[in-house]
């Protein structure tokens, strides 16, 4: 059984960073792929950004060249660098681990921007 775990969000001013990771225990981690999403009150979990087994990486437009994904299989974690902060990054952050055709989701982090 895969478990997913997120950790390392909180508050910060607009500007300001975080950087979530995202353990995945019992995965066969260099199979999977990864992504982080978050969902806003109110709104639908939306994908931020994905990252495939071979590195390849996805960004939404609203976090281009403010957020970036990586992972270390040696650690089975995924890494969320987030810059910039804007209010509306503002939600709950999900990391999810697709593996040999089941998807694995994490119980969230909430990160919140605001001055």
């Amino acid at each position: 059984q895969v478990r997913v775990v997120e950790s390392g969000g909180g508050s910060v001013q607009p500007g300001g960073s975080l950087s979530p990771s995202c353990a995945a225990s019992g995965s066969i981690f260099r199979f999977s792929s990864n992504g982080w999403y978050r969902q806003a009150p109110g709104k639908q979990r939306e994908l931020v950004t994905s990252i495939t087994r071979d590195g390849i990486t996805n960004y939404a437009d609203s976090v281009k060249g403010r957020f970036t994904i990586s992972r270390d299989a040696a650690k089975n974690t995924v890494y969320l660098q987030m810059n910039s902060l804007k209010p509306e990054d503002t939600a709950v952050y999900y990391c999810k681990v697709e593996e040999l055709g089941y998807d694995y989701w994490g119980q969230g982090t909430q990160v919140t921007v605001s001055s």
